[in-house]
């Protein structure tokens, strides 16, 4: 693989990124249209005009790539493609419409089933954690690494806001220190950045909504487990996944042995 090649992927993804962060603050705490794509799935005008400057942005430049986002019509013509864009234009779009900053874009490469790429933005916060596969990661150009803790007890836990809403985080709560935070990507990015320690769920994902966390956290030293019967590839024909477990590798058996996987 052409690490040169790569370099440019990764220019044109943090560009793109940017160009979508400005549109999508555009629409932050101002007027526009919601609705549900299913319950508790909602989509607004920002995912949406996000979804097309990415789109242009990427397959602009890259036209024979493949592409899969959570706010396109799938097509099975990217399952032909080496080179794939996994993208979701907000992750968090629930904290978007509330106001709360911890959305962010999410975009992956994927060469022969492997994420080359990875960038996510919280432009709310200005925040852009970027790798490129054998290249580490940085947090607006500066190197990060994941944490050293290796104390499960001590660990800071970063869990879905929604997901803590729902009680889904009950069993795991004593003893542990759980955060709730907005958007898989930004939780994936802040433990690559060792803002926290590790972060997990167990409710059905999709590929555009951890592909590009998954590398930033590998890059930065911690370790990645897509669970259920998943061979840890990517631009699958059916992206959805059973959950996500992200650590800083240090604590990457004791949160397996804790919520009993794997």
């Amino acid at each position: 693989m052409n690490t040169v090649n790569l370099d440019a992927d990764l220019e044109l993804a943090e560009a793109a990124a940017r160009t979508a962060g400005r549109v999508i603050m555009g629409y932050y705490q101002e007027e526009y249209d919601v609705r549900e794509k299913g319950k508790g799935n909602p989509v607004t005008t920002a995912d949406l005009e996000a979804d097309k400057v990415l789109k242009a942005a990427l397959l602009g430049q890259r036209p024979g790539d493949g592409w899969l986002s959570e706010e396109t019509a799938d097509s099975p013509d990217r399952l032909s493609c080496r080179r794939v864009w996994i993208v979701d234009p907000i992750d968090g779009t629930k904290e978007f419409i509330r106001g709360i900053p911890q959305f962010a874009i999410s975009i992956g490469l994927a060469v022969d089933g492997r994420i080359a790429v990875g960038v996510i933005y919280n432009p709310a916060r200005d925040e852009l954690f970027a790798a490129v596969r054998g290249g580490g990661v940085t947090l607006n150009g500066e190197p990060v690494r994941v944490s050293g803790e290796g104390d499960l007890a001590r660990a800071q836990i970063l869990a879905s806001r929604s997901e803590v809403a729902r009680g889904e985080f009950e069993r795991f709560s004593e003893g542990h220190e759980i955060t709730p935070i907005g958007s898989i990507a930004y939780k994936l990015a802040l433990v690559a950045a060792g803002q926290a320690d590790l972060t997990f769920t167990l409710t059905p994902k999709n590929e555009w909504d951890f592909a590009a966390g998954a590398l930033l956290v590998t890059e930065a030293g911690g370790r990645v487990l897509v669970l259920g019967d998943h061979p840890q590839t990517f631009n699958r024909a059916n992206p959805k996944v059973a959950g996500v477990v992200a650590t800083n590798g240090h604590l990457y058996d004791p949160v397996l042995e804790l919520i009993g996987a794997e």
